[in-house]
C-alpha cells in the first residue's frame, strides 16, 4: 500500500498537469467564450475527481469483510475465489475497484463486498 505522501505526490502531480492543460489551452484559444471555458474547465474537473477517488479508493485494504461470508440469498456459506475488479460508474466518473469476490455454489450467485 503506497504511503500518504506518496498519494499525495501523484495527486499533486495529476493535478498541475490538468492546470497545465487548462493554461495550455487558455493560450492557444482565441477570445473563448464562457461556454467554452466551462466545458474545458468541467472537463478537467471529471478527470480531477475520477483521479482523487481512485486514489482513495486504491488506498483502502483489500482485505475479507469475514472469512466465509453467508450468501445474501440463500444463507450458505459462501466460498472466497480471490481478488477481481470492477469497473464501476460512480458520481465522480468511472472507477476500477479491487476487492475480494465471494461465489455460492449453491445458488450461483456472486459477491462482490463491500457492495
Amino acid at each position: 500500500m503506497k504511503s500518504r505522501a506518496a498519494r499525495k505526490a501523484e495527486l499533486m502531480k495529476e493535478a498541475e498537469a490538468r492546470i497545465e492543460a487548462l493554461l495550455d489551452w487558455a493560450e492557444k484559444t482565441n477570445e473563448p467564450t464562457l461556454e467554452q471555458i466551462e466545458e474545458v474547465v468541467l472537463g478537467l474537473r471529471q478527470k480531477i475527481g475520477e483521479e482523487m477517488a481512485q486514489a482513495v479508493v486504491e488506498g483502502e485494504a483489500a482485505t475479507r469483510p469475514v472469512p466465509e461470508p453467508g450468501c445474501p440469498k440463500c444463507k450458505q456459506q459462501m466460498r472466497y475465489k480471490g481478488e477481481k475488479v470492477k469497473e464501476i460508474t460512480s458520481w465522480v466518473g468511472e472507477l476500477k475497484l479491487k476487492r475480494g469476490y465471494y461465489y455460492c455454489d449453491h445458488c450461483a450467485s456472486g459477491l462482490f463486498p463491500p457492495g
